[in-house]
């Protein structure tokens, strides 16, 4: 076959809008100047709407994961005891990133799939009678494709003393997320996922809360030092040399998101993730999410049937149908599950297509499924939803 498009159905980086590449090749400027500030105030004003913040919102050069060692320096005390809530790979990380950086790590481990549970962690902060300092919890576990009751989980860590810290890296536009209502503390993500940007922004916020603990936070920082981006902040400035491109491609996204509006947008990711669950059990597989009220609208995670090798399927999907799917994270899913991406520049139409090659990869390589269960299903969901419009 020609060389044709790929459609990218991965956990991340996601595709990118025709008006966020285009602003990607505006004339560099100087990033001291007044042109560049005036961006920057920009960008960081729609973060705040994406965040439902008042709080400031700081833009730092560097990967998604990089919130982790930038809210853990930043707010909470060196050497301190702190949980890690862990229902995945990416709970796991925060963990060990966490013990390099010298902190004292409890965990509540989930078994993968499952969400955890407020209640649970109600009961073993009280154990610790006011030991943890912070919580840290993932509202997206990207490698398991289920989401964490933020809200519940933030008022218990207030109730006993503790600061929250979340990560939302792959749920920030793409499911509901509101920063000052929920009362969370610290909460960080990165541009390449539902925010329809290229990698290599981290974006983190902290409300007043956290800056009373950031006296106390004395592990050693510079880059990821957020006092001087706060001190800079409404100079529209940055301490350090900050990614241009990537900030006009920022504030091209978020101008799309603001145009599109927030109800509209986490409308649209919730049909596309129903959409995407339908078809997947219509076609007769089973979601590795166990409780489908936690399953996330920015990807779906669906388990590779008995006598299916898993490389070989993506593989298939790639080569034969031109559509990439994400492999499972971590040792222990890398070869049971597969993982479909619906965030960001997506619509229902891409689910459509993403249903198909499923369907067909797997007719490809002689596993026994009925052709076009799963493509039906999901578009019985979407003419349902524009019914009730």
């Amino acid at each position: 076959m020609l060389n044709e498009k790929v459609a990218l159905h991965t956990a991340g980086p996601t595709p990118i809008p025709p008006q966020v590449a285009a602003a990607m090749i505006t004339p560099m400027i100087n990033h001291r100047s007044d042109t560049f500030s005036q961006i920057a105030k920009d960008v960081a004003q729609k973060l705040q709407q994406m965040l439902q913040t008042q709080e400031q919102v700081y833009v730092l050069a560097s990967s998604g994961s990089s919130g982790w060692e930038t809210a853990m320096v930043n707010f909470v005390p060196a050497g301190a005891r702190i949980l890690n809530i862990i229902i995945g790979d990416f709970g796991d990380r925060w963990a060990k990133a966490n013990r390099e950086l010298g902190f004292q790590v409890e965990s509540l481990k989930y078994e993968v799939g499952t969400a955890a549970r407020a209640e649970d962690i109600d009961t073993f902060l009280r154990e610790q009678e006011g030991s943890i300092k912070a919580v840290c919890v993932q509202h997206n576990e990207t490698s398991t494709a289920v989401f964490n009751p933020i809200r519940e989980i933030a008022a218990v860590a207030r109730k006993h003393n503790a600061l929250i810290l979340v990560d939302a890296v792959s749920s920030l536009g793409g499911l509901p997320f509101e920063m000052d209502a929920w009362g969370v503390d610290v909460v960080f993500t990165g541009s390449q996922k539902a925010l329809m940007c290229p990698p290599g922004l981290m974006i983190i916020a902290a409300n007043q809360r956290a800056w009373a603990n950031a006296e106390q936070a004395r592990t050693p920082k510079f880059y990821f030092d957020l006092s001087v981006y706060r001190r800079d902040f409404d100079k529209g400035q940055t301490p350090h040399t900050p990614a241009v491109t990537l900030y006009y491609a920022l504030q091209a996204a978020l101008t799309m998101l603001s145009q599109e509006g927030l109800k509209n947008t986490y409308e649209r990711h919730h049909l596309m993730g129903e959409m995407c669950r339908a078809g997947i059990k219509a076609s007769g597989l089973e979601l590795f999410c166990q409780d489908e009220q936690f399953a996330s609208d920015t990807l779906t995670a669906v388990k590779i049937p008995a006598g299916v090798d898993a490389a070989a399927f993506r593989k298939t999907a790639l080569k034969t149908f031109g559509v990439v799917f994400a492999a499972g994270q971590g040792k222990a899913m890398k070869d049971t599950i597969f993982r479909i991406g619906h965030m960001g520049y997506m619509t229902p139409n891409d689910i459509l297509l993403a249903l198909a090659t499923v369907e067909n990869s797997l007719a490809y390589l002689g596993y026994p499924i009925e052709p076009g269960r799963a493509t039906s299903a999901a578009q019985q969901v979407w003419l349902a939803y524009l019914k009730r419009q």
